[in-house]
């Protein structure tokens, strides 16, 4: 277990599948300061035994583990007494037993259904069913609105698109760090979708500071082609974070499970 030649490989891959565990552990909790302590937990247990990875690859097994502890912990997600947000846990807590774990690891983390299955213990057809489930009981959940922070026009009016499919209603979209706040204080959404780099090259993380700074918390998702670079866990980060290029499976996904925890955390660009 202490052999260098084999311990450099795997803390490498460890490495580099980080990030998106803490993505995961993210939206499984609804919070960053909770989903990193999981995520840390996983590692923990991987370093003081390796042998927790047995039967499957690296990725597989370091999602298994953080997803073992959490389902040991009473899967628990940040709790809230009243509002919006306990309203939304309501809601969360009314879902079948894994279908919302199921759907993250495959619209937002990209696991097969046999992976899936190995993570959270099922078999490859029952966690398509789960992936099944999750998509019909959430087409049955939250409904707000959601302003669009985007500078590129086709991607704008896909995820619009996208969006008031799903029911929610669009308040605008913005291309600016300015035409956010202004769009925000004529028609204040319940849920932001926002891209990092803007056309101005002001930035989507100070436009949603801004707003969340003159308006009060409220769910925030997060677009880029980059987003290892929001995932260090060195400073404030998204919950909720989608990778370009997107799918549209990816966007419902993200948009259902945000509109659940009516938080998000502050960052600085």
């Amino acid at each position: 277990m202490n052999d260098e030649s084999t311990a450099t490989p795997i803390s490498d891959q460890l490495a580099t599948h980080l990030p998106y565990l803490r993505r995961f552990a993210r939206a499984l909790t609804g919070s960053q300061a909770s989903g990193d302590n999981f995520a840390a937990a996983a590692l923990e247990a991987i370093l003081t035994d390796r042998s927790v990875l047995d039967g499957v690859d690296v990725k597989t097994g370091l999602f298994r583990v953080l997803y073992g502890i959490w389902a040991s912990a009473g899967a628990p997600v940040e709790e809230a007494e009243h509002g919006a947000r306990a309203k939304a846990q309501r809601h969360l807590a009314k879902l079948t037993n894994d279908s919302r774990e199921a759907l993250l690891l495959f619209t937002i983390e990209g696991f097969s259904y046999s992976d899936i299955g190995a993570i959270i213990g099922v078999e490859a057809k029952e966690a398509e069913e789960l992936v099944d489930i999750a998509r019909r009981e959430m087409a049955d959940g939250v409904r707000g609105s959601v302003m669009i922070i985007e500078d590129e026009a086709i991607i704008a009016m896909d995820i619009e698109s996208i969006v008031a499919d799903m029911g929610h209603r669009i308040t605008g979209i913005a291309r600016t760090r300015d035409e956010a706040v202004q769009l925000a204080g004529d028609d204040l959404p319940d849920l932001i979708l926002a891209d990092i780099q803007l056309a101005d090259n002001s930035s989507g993380i100070d436009a949603v500071n801004d707003i969340l700074g003159a308006h009060g918390v409220r769910p925030v998702i997060f677009i880029t082609a980059f987003p290892e670079r929001l995932l260090t866990g060195d400073k404030p980060e998204p919950a909720f974070l989608i990778s370009k290029p997107y799918t549209e499976d990816q966007v419902i996904s993200a948009v259902s499970q945000a509109m659940f925890f009516s938080s998000t955390e502050t960052l600085h660009a």
